[in-house]
């Protein structure tokens, strides 16, 4: 199943164990994003400035919304915001608000200037995304009673709130519900650097013996550029220092330890490489369409499209044309194969679709 792949970006049950102790509280602490961070420092604290010269109520901060791959820090982010508006944080997810009455108990129980993080925000169900338009916009929410002929509307007014959205795909939703957003940000896979920082930072937090940079390196080159994988690989190898070498992490420890896992130097497992040579050797580097790909693999189409080829697509190592997926030179050479003539020229069809 993909969701044992140590290197999916999936929330695992192991991370949801470890995410509050490794959650930054403050902006300063947070790492990565810089546009996005100085964006939010600026809002926060003319919010905080409005609300001191006005009343000693906090005033709600916009509407914020967050789209990007897994994995990336969406929820930390919700938090922070919390943390530095002196908020709580109420956490949810779309497909759990299943009916307007989940909307109108979550909306109730906020108090003025809390946040509400609906996750995966683009499965809301229509019916109640049509509920918390007016509550966005104007603190209030219709309630409908009965139908018909005696059919009436409510109004509930709930206080002033901030309402965080989290999204993988942005694009599923719809214009009028991301029109409400005042803040929107696409977040971007983190930087080597970046990832390094959040490792010695994680080896801080778990009182991991203080390994060598080069060591931090080699895992943060091996997470695809997030986090939520780097701070995975680091408790994997970890254990793997314990047991085998008295709890002290060197570089070529690190390879130990991840090939055990089966993560190569780019951070590939082993369904990336089958994925890659199913296409290699199999269809001689394709074209070939995704399905047929599946049924060679015994694995679901939906699984591959979601999970494996974003970051193969990402590193250049996949292509996607208008006659199926084929392998790129790049990829034909990390697996060493030698691709077809016809396949090896898949780069310009696929810049010519474009």
């Amino acid at each position: 199943m993909a969701t044992e792949r140590l290197v999916t970006a999936q929330q695992q049950p192991e991370d949801e164990a470890a995410s509050n102790a490794l959650r930054p509280s403050r902006i300063d602490e947070y790492v990565g994003q810089a546009d996005l961070l100085e964006r939010l420092r600026i809002t926060i604290e003319a919010v905080k400035a409005r609300a001191a010269a006005g009343s000693a109520a906090p005033e709600a901060m916009e509407h914020v919304l967050l789209h990007g791959p897994p994995g990336l820090g969406k929820t930390t982010l919700a938090h922070v915001i919390g943390n530095e508006m002196g908020s709580r944080v109420y956490v949810t997810s779309g497909p759990a608000l299943a009916r307007g009455t989940d909307l109108v108990a979550a909306l109730t129980r906020l108090h003025r200037g809390d946040v509400l993080f609906i996750d995966e925000i683009h499965r809301l169900p229509v019916a109640v995304e049509e509920f918390i338009y007016p509550a966005m916009e104007d603190f209030r929410i219709d309630v409908t009673v009965d139908s018909g002929l005696h059919a009436r509307t409510v109004q509930i007014r709930c206080k002033p709130f901030t309402l965080i959205g989290a999204t993988t795909r942005a694009g599923l939703l719809s214009a009028p519900l991301r029109s409400r957003f005042g803040l929107v940000h696409h977040l971007r896979y983190y930087s080597p650097d970046d990832l390094l920082t959040i490792l010695e930072r994680t080896c801080r937090v778990l009182a991991v013996h203080a390994p060598s940079a080069a060591a931090l390196a080699t895992i943060a080159s091996r997470s695809r550029g997030t986090p939520r994988i780097a701070n995975r690989l680091l408790r994997r190898v970890r254990d793997y220092a314990q047991v085998r070498a008295n709890g002290t992490i060197t570089p070529d420890l690190v390879d130990e330890a991840l090939a055990l896992e089966g993560v190569d130097a780019l951070g590939l497992d082993e369904l990336d490489r089958a994925y890659l040579r199913v296409i290699g050797s199999v269809f001689e580097g394709g074209p070939v369409g995704l399905e047929t790909v599946a049924a060679t693999m015994n694995e679901d189409a939906g699984t591959l499209e979601d999970v494996v080829e974003p970051y193969l697509l990402q590193i250049g190592f996949l292509a996607r044309t208008r006659r199926g997926r084929a392998l790129t030179r790049a990829g034909a050479s990390h697996l060493g194969i030698e691709l077809k003539p016809t396949a090896a020229g898949v780069e310009a069809e696929l810049f010519s679709a474009e």
